[in-house]
């Protein structure tokens, strides 16, 4: 027991260090019958966007290109 508080005080009194990652959003739901926790990794949205950003901008350029003979610009 004295170990672990030793650990956890040592813990406290180091300095934060810039390579951890950031802690993750959790949102918690607490009933009476149902304790919900949800953790949200703070590297969703990059990975959102790295895979949804290709496609979307993809579907731009059709559009882009299939709209360009309708309106007469080039």
């Amino acid at each position: 027991m004295n170990q672990r508080k030793d650990t956890y005080r040592a813990a406290l009194q180091r300095e934060p260090d810039d390579t951890t990652p950031r802690q993750a959003r959790v949102a918690r739901l607490h009933t009476r019958y149902v304790r919900v926790t949800i953790e949200l990794d703070p590297a969703v949205p990059r990975e959102l966007t790295r895979w949804v950003g290709p496609p979307v901008s993809a579907l731009l350029r059709v559009g882009a290109a299939a709209l360009r003979p309708l309106t007469g610009t080039s």
